[in-house]
Order: structure tokens, then sequence, then C-alpha cells
């Protein structure tokens, strides 16, 4: 996909006609997912799969229906609409779950600039980041709370957290080629236990001020 803008992603729980509106002003291009319930009427099908429709504020979603559209028109923001069904979203007891339609708009109205199955792929590395923070927050940090008592020293030790983490996934990443496979086959949760088992010597108290300006920060 040669994308010479900044591509925005965003899930569904951040749409809104204005806030779209704002984000889109920024000459950023756009993929968010929305709500099935939003009103997105089919104005071309398109030959990847996709179709273009439009935005336009909730309040006048129900004129088409009633067959109203140029009451709307002036208001209305062209979008490109994907929509993909995917399944093995169950959970460990029941790896089959029920299949999810993903529905997703874009700013690229262009079906060979940017194809239906590159964006549907594009979104789901998203997903990549949210995986990196549920790693931070549940396995490394867990129930404990940041130790330090000073702006200095919360973000050096936000620092160490990250640092952690991206040494982690190097081994991952390490492991991962020497048995010839995907690091995302790897377990996080696994490879951090190991490394954990290793550390003999671990810190069991905050760390102390070491220079005049962190006793500074702290007064």
């Amino acid at each position: 996909m040669s994308i010479s803008r900044r591509c925005c992603l965003a899930d569904r729980g951040f749409y809104g006609y204005e806030f779209f509106n704002t984000a889109r002003a920024s000459n950023a291009e756009l993929l968010w997912r929305v709500n099935r319930r939003i009103t997105l009427p089919v104005y071309q099908q398109l030959p990847d799969g996709s179709y273009l429709s439009a935005l336009a504020p909730k309040s006048m979603h129900s004129l088409v229906a009633r067959g109203q559209r140029r009451r709307r028109e002036h208001l209305e923001v062209p979008v490109r609409v994907v929509e993909y069904t995917i399944t093995n979203r169950g959970n460990a007891a029941d790896d089959a779950g029920e299949p999810e339609t993903v529905r997703l708009i874009t700013s690229i109205l262009d079906h060979e600039l940017a194809p239906a199955a590159e964006l549907a792929a594009l979104y789901h590395q998203r997903w990549e980041i949210e995986l990196a923070f549920d790693e931070i927050e549940t396995h490394q940090i867990g129930h404990r709370v940041l130790r330090s008592r000073s702006p200095q020293l919360v973000r050096q030790e936000i620092w160490a957290l990250l640092l952690t983490h991206y040494a982690v996934r190097h081994l991952m990443f390490e492991a991962a080629d020497d048995i010839d496979t995907e690091p995302d086959r790897i377990s996080f949760l696994r490879t951090l236990r190991i490394v954990r088992r290793q550390v003999t010597d671990q810190a069991a108290f905050s760390p102390r001020h070491t220079r005049r300006e962190d006793q500074e920060d702290n007064r």
C-alpha cells in the first residue's frame, strides 16, 4: 500500500462525526473501526468488496431511509467501508468462539491504492500495540504500583519497564529465529517467567535519591 501521507488508526470507541472531521483536517488518512449500528448507505460497490458511503451527523441518519437524502448531502463526508468477518475469537475453553464482523471506514476512497484486504491486515496490526500494553501492565507490573516518589524517578522507572519489555521481546525474537518460526508464536508470559527465574537478586526496596536534583524535585 503506497500511501505518502500518515495513516491514523482508531478503535470503534473513538468514532464520532465531529471527531472524524477534526482528525481528517490534520491531513492524515484515516482507518477507523465503527459500530455496526451506524448508518452507512451503500452508494457504490467496488471490485475489492468495499463500498463507497458517507458519514453524516446522527440526527441525519434517518433521512436516507425516508428517501430524503438531499437534505443531508451538504453535511456528508465521503468514506469507503470495508467489512469482514473474523473467527477464533473464543476463550481458552472455547477456541471456536462466535464469528465477529469488523466494520472499517477509511478516507482512502481509491480501492486500487489501498485494497480492502490490505486495510484489514493493517488494522489487525494495530492490535499489536494493545498486546504490548497488556504485557507491560498485566504481566510485568501486575498489581504493583510505581514505587518512586519523585517525577524524575517515576520517569526513570517507566523507562526501566519499557527497556525490560524490549529486552524480553528481543529474547523472544532470538528464540523464534533459532527454531525458524514467527515471534508471535512465542509466549511472552512464559518468556518473562523464564527470565525472572534467572534473576536471583531482585530489588526489594524503592529506588533511592542519588542526585541533588532528585531531592529538589521531591520537595
